[in-house]
């Protein structure tokens, strides 16, 4: 009984001296808007803009640490199931069945909602001599009927792989012709040194006009145009920009998301509300996705002259 008395003195006193600091008060450990660290797991496709995003986050809030892994969107969702991943940014929403499940885990529904919109870009070498597809084309391709080596960003359950299954196969098969590579990067590099492949990767991957490394990479390839499914006019193709992702007239368009797991105000809502304002939705229009939360109109004014 004595032992055990001494031993709970003991632990009491341990946790006392934890949870205060040497002047005796007592320590908050728990991140807020504007303090601590988390982890988030992100869409591969989407690393060059979110690179951006924590640049711009981390030296405006000195005293907040985003730990970030890019994996596929996939391994994304397994990873909001962990206690150690705060916020996920994939290219879909949660369905009302998802939301239920982390609602019976978590005794709360996570956040989710559309930061941005993106594109999966198709992208052909500078020699190659197609560079323009209808939809029915791209689908002979990567069914396999059309004999021609389609090269995706992943060599698992990428956002890119599942969009263009849903949005062009529409129930049908891939086909042996489609390889993986190891990632975004990887698809640029085949691409760029093969002029009978077919490569496909997310705008920000290569939609960044001022970035000399994309720079690079346009002098060897080429982003397609792709028929425009949605306007009335026929036989009109588009190429991945702003404006065609705005008026609806790249057919591949798609939505990033965030979904957030907090039931308090912490860092993930202070990171989530970075880019849902003016300076993230500017740095998602600086790298050539449509924003999502916010409009930047140019409008003509005119000053009138002084009498």
């Amino acid at each position: 009984m004595r032992n055990s008395v001494i031993y709970g003195g003991l632990l009491g006193l341990l946790m006392f001296f934890v949870s205060c600091d040497t002047t005796g008060k007592k320590v908050d450990n728990r991140d807020t808007p504007t303090k601590g660290e988390i982890n988030i797991s992100v869409d591969e496709s989407f690393k060059p803009v979110i690179e951006q995003q924590l640049q711009v986050h981390h030296s405006s809030f000195p005293n907040t640490t985003v730990h970030v892994t890019y994996k596929p969107e996939a391994a994304c969702f397994r990873d909001l199931q962990s206690d150690s991943t705060r916020m996920i940014i994939v290219a879909k929403g949660l369905s009302d069945k998802e939301a239920d499940y982390y609602e019976s885990q978590l005794s709360f529904k996570p956040q989710y909602g559309i930061l941005a919109y993106d594109a999966v870009v198709v992208i052909v070498n500078k020699e190659s001599k197609d560079s323009v597809f209808t939809i029915a084309q791209l689908k002979d391709i990567l069914t396999g009927k059309t004999k021609k080596t389609a090269v995706m960003d992943g060599k698992n359950a990428t956002s890119t792989v599942r969009y263009l299954q849903d949005s062009v196969l529409r129930g049908a098969q891939f086909g042996s012709n489609v390889v993986a590579s190891e990632s975004s990067s990887k698809v640029l590099d085949v691409v760029s040194n093969n002029k009978d492949v077919i490569g496909f990767v997310g705008l920000s991957w290569i939609g960044d006009s001022y970035d000399p490394i994309q720079q690079a990479y346009l002098k060897k390839i080429r982003t397609a145009l792709l028929e425009c499914v949605k306007c009335e006019e026929k036989d009109l193709f588009a190429k991945p920009t702003q404006a065609s992702l705005a008026y609806g007239e790249y057919p591949l368009a798609r939505p990033l998301y965030y979904v957030l797991k907090e039931n308090a105000a912490g860092l993930g809502t202070g990171f989530m509300n970075f880019m849902s304002l003016e300076r993230g939705q500017l740095i998602f229009r600086r790298s050539f996705l449509v924003p999502a939360k916010m409009g930047f109109n140019s409008r003509l004014g005119k000053i009138k002259d002084a009498d």
